[in-house]
């Protein structure tokens, strides 16, 4: 089973020292931003800082950087730099997609070089909503841009205005076993918001959530990484399966059918995934 990152830092690629202070806060992937996050008089230095970036990260498997939109010379110049790089990351982040013939072609570039990145995708158009399975299928990770998405819709970054994407979302990566990250909070001086938002999205099965702050990597962390408890009982459950002879087992006295049995094997995969790659010492 695939390792699914539940905590993303974003950090603008406009100063070294800002980058690499960054990985002394407790995410899962920290994000190097040649994105939005950069001016484009910028942009060139932004590339520089992030290579330099790249060779000083202890785990660059767990380092992601976002490029800019495929379409434009800056992406280009963003593939050439990391196809350059001695230390290239472990993920590539894809902004304002619109179909997965992009994710294919971003994959096939960086192939041709020799580099293999997972390739991670912002969903934040009208148009990726529409084709959201496609893109779920390509990618390996999707994550909801809802700044863009707002702002295409005209209508405010709410819970209600964002539910069907989320939902879309949510459903297309469990039918293809992709990460699904949700968008960074932005009101940032409202701790109710996110904590809000990250019940929510437990609700609707997302496995983790961006942030821009590290401040709000604690509430983040402590909702979604695997919980050593629900585990346990996970593996208890795995267990009694498997001494019934795989058929409906009983344990604390309730019965436990196939769906319940696959959802305990599955949760007990994505915990040890998750912590063969991102739990180790912190």
């Amino acid at each position: 089973m695939r390792a699914t990152p539940r905590s993303i830092l974003y950090t603008p690629a406009l100063s070294l020292d800002r980058v690499v202070k960054a990985w002394s806060y407790d995410a899962d992937v920290h994000l190097i931003d040649l994105e939005d996050g950069v001016p484009v008089p910028d942009k060139p230095s932004a590339r520089a800082i992030c290579l330099a970036a790249l060779e000083k990260a202890p785990e660059p498997r767990n380092i992601a950087v976002r490029i800019n939109t495929l379409s434009t010379i800056e992406a280009v110049r963003d593939v050439v730099m990391l196809t350059e790089a001695s230390t290239p990351p472990g993920i590539v982040m894809m902004t304002m997609v619109d179909s997965a013939v992009e994710v294919a072609l971003l994959r096939g570039m960086l192939a041709s070089a020799g580099v293999r990145p997972e390739i991670y995708v912002t969903v934040e158009t009208p148009a990726a909503i529409s084709v959201v399975d496609a893109i779920a299928e390509a990618a390996d990770g999707l994550v909801l841009g809802s700044a863009d998405l707002a702002a295409t819709l005209g209508v405010e970054i709410t819970w209600a205005g964002m539910l069907s994407a989320r939902q879309a979302m949510a459903l297309a990566c469990a039918r293809h076993g992709t990460a699904c990250i949700d968008t960074a909070n932005f009101r940032l001086a409202e701790p109710d918001v996110l904590a809000d938002e990250i019940e929510r999205i437990r609700e609707l099965g997302f496995h983790g959530k961006a942030t821009v702050h590290p401040t709000e990597l604690p509430a983040i962390n402590a909702a979604l990484r695997p919980d050593p408890e629900r585990l346990a009982h996970a593996r208890r459950v795995t267990e009694a399966v498997h001494a019934a002879g795989g058929g409906i087992a009983v344990l604390d006295g309730s019965m436990i059918g196939p769906p319940f049995a696959r959802l305990a094997r599955d949760t007990v995969a994505a915990g040890d995934a998750w912590t063969a790659r991102f739990g180790g010492a912190r």
